[in-house]
């Protein structure tokens, strides 16, 4: 019985691809994490050169 549980490999494959979708989901979060982390830099840089202009 253990010998056919170590020889079969039927949920290899979809253990795969939810390692690899997880992976994916991982860069695809981490990327918008950093675009988000840029994107609120230029804003608050948009922010305080509108308010410089606005007071003159």
């Amino acid at each position: 019985m253990f010998k056919q549980f170590l020889a079969n490999r039927s949920g290899a494959t979809a253990i795969e691809y939810a390692l690899l979708a997880g992976l994916i989901a991982l860069v695809i979060i981490g990327g918008i994490r950093g675009m988000g982390t840029s994107l609120q830099g230029t804003m608050e840089d948009v922010a305080s050169q509108t308010s410089e202009v606005m007071k003159q």
